[in-house]
């Protein structure tokens, strides 16, 4: 079976990440649970891959975070998009359509 290299998909992190916020704020493990959904468990995202994400994202102005109690009590950190973020993911899904269709040009089916 044919695994993602972690060199290709390395520079959609973030647009995955964001993906996952467009609707709702969430925290880290759920993310990494609903992209490893998402994707039909072809992609598993590393907690450090995930976590440093976070930090380069926040850093950027693309998500905000916060601390919310959860149902037991725990306080967990929520991540959740903000306008200069959606912006950058817009921009991110244009660059990868193109991006697709350059690749497309070189890519041959093959038996």
């Amino acid at each position: 079976m044919v695994e993602i290299s972690s060199d290709v998909i390395r520079g959609y992190n973030d647009t995955i990440i964001l993906f996952t916020l467009l609707d709702e704020p969430s925290y880290g493990y759920e993310i990494s649970k609903r992209i490893r959904a998402l994707s039909n468990d072809k992609y598993i995202i590393k907690e450090t891959t995930l976590y440093s994400a976070f930090t380069r994202m926040e850093k950027n102005g693309y998500i905000e975070s916060y601390i919310q109690n959860a149902e037991n009590g725990k306080k967990r950190t929520y991540y959740r998009i903000t306008e200069n973020g959606k912006k950058y993911y817009k921009e991110k899904c244009e660059e990868w359509n193109l991006t697709k269709e350059v690749v497309e040009l070189f890519v041959k089916k093959t038996d």
